[in-house]
């Protein structure tokens, strides 16, 4: 029998990470499948994947129909919902349909709801986690949160297309509060308005050097299937996507990605380069899996002893 340890760890030993965003309801169409009213929204994706890691502890809004069946699937994870409200009305909804080229998705509604008046409230506990991720919402509540937040170890933040072009004020003075921040390649052309993605970078991290420098400041750039581009100060890694043979729905991915990064890093308390680069891997991992299934299936029933081996079969992968 091997002597060598699992890669992931044993609950009793997780760190705490505080996750603020979306909880959702999705009509997801791909051209190997349908679900209707499925579970999904950024918190949901972030701290599923984060719980194999860490001890997730989520603060978000739903509405009435959010029943005890969709509960118990965070507590099955040991998912903290102290954080969770409900309120009378309906759950955020959002239906999106893909094509062939998963890469490329059809917003076809979007249904804010309950989320519309969405106003983040922290306990005592929430104020003092040490790891914390702020999912895709309203810039100005991300800002609000980080600035609530007792000097956490560690801070990161995701946004999106809408938010860079109607709020790049309130983004930008986010971004000087957090140590990560993770976008895909377009949203970082957009941002920089600079074709070229090194630039891009350069320009992108030159809005983050008035943090609060618990670290030098972190830049992912997700590149979907084709996998990611880490940087930091002058440092770059450029970590290829996991070959799969079956890709049914790439939904919430990205959150995927970032929940494994973030609950590695909460379970190791190590920021360094080295570890930043596990943490991406491990974060790769995890949202390799989720594309396997429809909407939150496959995170569901995947098992630590999954992610560990298919962590050894990334290493072979991208190693020479």
């Amino acid at each position: 029998m091997s002597n060598e340890l699992p890669l992931t760890p044993s609950f009793e030993k997780r760190g705490k990470l505080l996750i603020i965003g979306s909880i959702a309801f999705d009509d997801i169409e791909t051209p190997f499948g349908k679900v209707r009213h499925t579970l999904g929204g950024s918190a949901t994706y972030i701290s599923l994947s984060a719980s194999f890691f860490a001890k997730p502890s989520v603060v978000a809004v739903v509405g009435s129909d959010f029943h005890l069946h969709h509960r118990k699937i965070f507590e099955s994870k040991k998912i903290d919902l102290s954080g969770l409200k409900k309120t009378k009305g309906k759950t955020f909804t959002w239906g999106g349909k893909y094509g062939f080229d998963v890469n490329n998705r059809t917003t076809i509604f979007t249904r804010l709801n309950v989320f519309k008046n969405f106003k983040p409230k922290l306990t005592s506990l929430h104020k003092n986690c040490p790891y914390v991720f702020l999912g895709n919402i309203h810039p100005s509540l991300q800002l609000e949160v980080l600035k609530q937040i007792k000097k956490p170890k560690l801070a990161g933040l995701d946004t999106m297309n809408f938010w860079i072009e109607s709020e790049k004020k309130a983004l930008t003075e986010a971004l000087k509060l957090v140590d990560i921040f993770v976008i895909n390649e377009s949203e970082a052309r957009q941002l920089a308005k600079e074709h070229n993605l090194l630039k891009a970078a350069r320009q992108i991290l030159s809005l983050m050097n008035l943090s609060v420098n618990r670290i030098p400041p972190v830049l992912i750039i997700k590149q979907g299937e084709h996998g990611l581009l880490l940087f930091q100060e002058r440092r770059i890694l450029n970590l290829p996507g996991y070959l799969l043979e079956d890709v049914l729905d790439p939904t919430g991915a990205g959150d995927c990605f970032a929940g494994g990064l973030m609950g590695y890093l909460t379970k190791t308390n190590n920021v360094s380069w080295q570890n930043l680069k596990k943490a991406c891997v491990f974060g790769s991992v995890v949202a390799s899996f989720c594309v396997e299934k429809m909407g939150t299936k496959r995170l569901q029933d995947l098992r630590p002893r999954d992610i560990d081996q298919r962590f050894k079969e990334f290493k072979k992968l991208t190693h020479f």
